[in-house]
């Protein structure tokens, strides 16, 4: 209950203050004649009748020229605390006023948006942001608002067209955003096993954005399943230029496509190629695979050793406790069973995948972050060196 009285204060002394201007400009209000509505809206909020106390303070504060940003601030004041439902009222008495200008009529449009965008009425909220477009008026904010609601649509084609018109109004460029929009249509067209215009799709994306990982490992990937184990080697080794910290994403697929050809050779010199430039988690333990077929579990367990001292890491730790229970050389061998038992149990409990801007963890790969709604920001863990 107190909450509410905290919330509705500031407007009661709003209303009490512009009830006094008026009363000063025009000598026609006494504080008799204005005192029973400010005290019947406290008497509704301290009995636990917030509406009722909304309508009254909304009442003494009537809309005019020095009032609109009184309102709005109210209305903002609801949405931000969650109370949608007031927002909306206060945002729609004030754009039913025939005596607003354009510039406030049209702000009053954008929080009323807001609004039904917070209550999660899409239709609504954007026939209003379109009307903002018409208007000519708040147009950044409003296309913001759009790509926004767009993409909870996941509708990837209008998400395309309001990024570039945005990019265009703000100079700032999408083709970030543009790159993953591709990817997102290029996806649907493999559901739908149309493999020419999924092609189409990633060639846009790889024009919109170079460096987008995404859809590398789409074209890789695909490239894998036809039967093209060299295309595929080629197109996902271009990860470690784009960004190395996607490594582990595709090494299992380029591992695969050099057994399919047979060249054991070339994908040893390879993993140390990448050791050697990025120290790269993934490609340690795979590359401790190998050696531990030449060499046996000692020689991989010196090699891990060797990398361990300068990054520490759980999942290097763990694959070189289980290279000394297979050694079976330990007096500790009970106790490296319980270690390796604890570092699974670790390993399976935390997160894969971390976003690098706000820091959401996820289990599995998000190329949208869930939290701060970031394209290409969430990124392996382990490929981070993180213990």
């Amino acid at each position: 209950m107190m909450e509410f009285f905290w919330l509705l204060l500031p407007v009661a002394a709003a209303s009490g203050w512009w009830a006094a201007k008026r009363s000063i400009s025009r000598q026609e209000v006494t504080v008799a004649d204005r005192s029973p509505g400010y005290f019947s809206g406290l008497n509704y909020l301290l009995n636990e009748q917030p509406d009722k106390a909304i309508d009254v303070f909304i009442k003494m504060l009537e809309v005019d020229s020095d009032t609109v940003e009184t309102h709005l601030a109210l209305g903002n004041l609801f949405r931000r605390r969650g109370e949608v439902d007031r927002a909306i009222r206060i945002h729609q008495n004030l754009i039913a006023r025939p005596m607003l200008n354009r510039e406030q009529r049209a702000q009053a449009l954008l929080e009323l948006g807001q609004d039904y965008m917070k209550a999660g009425l899409f239709d609504r909220a954007e026939s209003l942001f379109n009307e903002l477009g018409e208007m000519n008026m708040f147009q950044a904010q409003a296309l913001e608002n759009l790509l926004t609601i767009y993409q909870e649509e996941r509708d990837w084609d209008k998400c395309l067209q309001v990024a570039k018109q945005l990019g265009q109004r703000t100079g700032k460029s999408r083709r970030k955003e543009c790159a993953h929009y591709y990817c997102e249509l290029a996806e649907e067209a493999q559901f739908r096993k149309d493999l020419i215009k999924t092609s189409q799709l990633l060639k846009k994306a790889q024009q919109s954005d170079e460096d987008c990982v995404r859809a590398t490992i789409l074209q890789g990937k695909i490239e894998a399943m036809n039967g093209s184990p060299k295309n595929a080697i080629r197109t996902l080794r271009q990860v470690e230029k784009q960004d190395p910290a996607y490594l582990s994403e595709v090494l299992p697929a380029i591992i695969e496509c050099y057994r399919e050809l047979g060249n054991r050779k070339e994908l040893v010199r390879y993993l140390r190629k990448l050791y050697e430039l990025h120290q790269s988690v993934s490609s340690v333990l795979a590359l401790t695979d190998f050696i531990q077929e030449d060499e046996g579990e000692e020689g991989a367990i010196r090699f891990l050793s060797s990398y361990l001292h300068a990054h520490p890491n759980l999942e290097g730790l763990d694959r070189m406790v289980g290279l000394s229970l297979k050694a079976g050389k330990s007096d500790g061998l009970e106790s490296l069973q319980i270690l390796q038992q604890i570092l699974n149990k670790i390993l399976e409990s935390r997160a894969a995948y971390q976003c690098v801007s706000c820091g959401f963890s996820a289990k599995t790969m998000h190329w949208q972050c869930p939290s701060c709604k970031s394209w290409g920001s969430i990124k392996p863990r382990d490929e981070l060196h993180e213990i």
